[in-house]
């Protein structure tokens, strides 16, 4: 089924809604929970939780991108997770580390006056790299993949996916900077 007819379902408050959105959606979904979670048990609860959120979103939300409208919030309630889990028991590791490493870039999120206006610097920046660069920073700030990971799907040393990370987060901060986004 087509994704503007799942939204459709959505917006006419089908059950039918949430069978499509899981048969289409589901491991997509899970690959995102389970990176960031690294638990079978959580990662099944998020992304029901997923479901759930979506039926509870759409309307008035109406996405043109399902598939990283879900993304988006599977990400978001895996972080959250991770973060009540890890509340007592600091230093998890991954998740921590790459959100402390692209803060040194972005900032923390509470310091940006426009949210809007840094997505779409975001956005803007990300469209001009190159699809390996691209995919790498992606794979490591929106997948959260663990650099050792990165490095095997790219067919690179993990060296080489720091170097790129590292000079990928100096040049979005430039990039931020001259475009007069405060951080």
């Amino acid at each position: 089924m087509e994704d503007e007819q799942i939204v459709a379902l959505y917006w006419e408050r089908s059950e039918a809604a949430i069978s499509e959105t899981k048969q289409k959606y589901n491991g997509y979904c899970s690959v995102i929970a389970n990176n960031i979670l690294n638990s079978f048990e959580e990662t099944e609860e998020c992304v029901s939780d997923t479901w759930l959120k979506a039926w509870n979103s759409m309307p008035p939300s109406k996405p043109s991108l399902l598939s990283l409208f879900l993304g988006k919030i599977t990400r978001n309630l895996a972080i959250n997770r991770i973060k009540a889990r890890t509340a007592e028991k600091r230093g998890f590791g991954q998740i921590n580390l790459c959100l402390d490493e692209l803060a040194e870039c972005v900032g923390d999120g509470e310091s940006v006056s426009d949210g809007v206006e840094l997505k779409n610097a975001l956005n803007s920046f990300l469209s001009a790299l190159k699809p390996d660069k691209r995919r790498v920073f992606m794979q490591r700030y929106w997948y959260m993949y663990s650099v050792n990971e990165i490095a095997a799907m790219n067919s690179m040393s993990e060296s080489a996916v720091k170097t790129s990370l590292f000079r990928t987060r100096n040049e979005l901060k430039e990039y931020l900077e001259r475009e007069g986004i405060e951080i």
